[in-house]
């Protein structure tokens, strides 16, 4: 839970699309506006040996429709699991760990599934005291059936619940040819106003037993979600171009890694991606892209005429809270 690009710290409520938190963390909600999210949420101390966590705290009581499917989740590429031989004779044991720490207590609920939602693996997991953080493992026997992805899209998802429907739910600790989301039964977070929910230090291994936690440096774990999201923020030249015509702007971005995909563009707002050239500074009306996984090239039209050929450094500007970004997530 150490990164965190999009937010840097800050909470965001759940809407009734996949919002990520902290890097490769999602969270979702059937129902707007039930639950917030946030790195180190109610700032309580994190386990010995870490130091983010990702908190969750209900917003209301909500009772869950049947229907109702409230989570955080992280999708896990094919490239990741591509060893584990899901779908075939012969499939290995994987164990998931975790630190959990919940104002309430009792038995709670999760589940593997594939990308299609058409295999499941509801699991169970008991929180014993409230307020209190507790190691858990979860050991589950890999799936001898069904389509399990092994390139770059979506492997596994491993969910956590945060209220699932009845139709959502499903016998614990067994496969199922179905969309489970949770085990029948699991807790309702977003069912008590004011519940928290904190997690951190999930690891998924293969084989049986749970081994210590894989620390990694911070530099490799910043790599690594940048395959999936790059993120520059308010005031920092990040491109050198050239004026294509009197108006239109070409600059080259070059990623730190290989990204999972072409990704996407994202900005703030137009008006603080800003065009420099010797002849002065103006504001983007307009932004596209040509991109591959490795480079992008952002086109943008400038409010100021200026000389085909010119050099000219692309910039985010110094408005607070602007942004580019490029999104391959899952």
């Amino acid at each position: 839970m150490v990164i965190d690009q999009r937010n840097a710290g800050a909470s965001v409520t759940n809407t009734t699309s996949n919002l990520y938190i902290t890097d490769r963390w999602n969270i979702f909600g059937q129902q707007a506006s039930k639950f917030t999210a946030q790195q180190n949420a109610g700032a309580v101390t994190p386990p010995a040996g870490f130091t983010y966590y990702l908190g969750m705290t209900s917003s209301s009581a909500y009772a869950v429709l049947s229907g109702d499917n409230f989570k955080v989740l992280q999708p896990i590429e094919g490239y990741n699991i591509a060893d584990l031989g899901w779908g075939a004779a012969g499939a290995s044991t994987v164990t998931l760990s975790f630190w959990v720490r919940s104002s309430l207590t009792g038995t709670f609920g999760g589940s593997f599934t594939n990308s299609s939602y058409n295999r499941s693996y509801p699991f169970t997991y008991t929180i014993s005291v409230a307020n209190t953080w507790e190691y858990k493992s979860v050991t589950i026997a890999g799936d001898t059936s069904g389509t399990w992805l092994t390139t770059n899209g979506i492997g596994v998802n491993v969910i956590f619940s945060m209220g699932m429907g009845t139709t959502q739910s499903g016998p614990a600790n067994a496969w199922a040819g179905a969309n489970y989301q949770s085990a029948t039964g699991a807790t309702s977070v977003v069912g008590t106003n004011g519940a928290t929910f904190y997690i951190t230090g999930v690891q998924l291994e293969k084989g049986s037993t749970a081994t210590s936690f894989d620390y990694r440096p911070y530099g490799t774990e910043l790599i690594l979600c940048q395959r999936y999201y790059y993120r520059r923020g308010e005031n920092v030249t990040i491109a050198l171009g050239a004026a294509y015509d009197s108006v239109n702007v070409y600059a080259p971005i070059a990623f730190p890694v290989s990204m999972r995909t072409t990704p996407s563009l994202g900005y703030s707002s137009v008006s603080h991606i800003l065009g420099f050239s010797n002849s002065g500074s103006a504001a983007a009306t307009a932004l596209s892209i040509t991109s591959e996984s490795d480079l992008s090239r952002v086109e943008l039209n400038a409010a100021m005429s200026r000389t085909a050929g010119n050099a000219v450094f692309l910039r985010v500007g110094n408005t607070s809270g602007a942004y580019l970004h490029f999104s391959a997530e899952l």
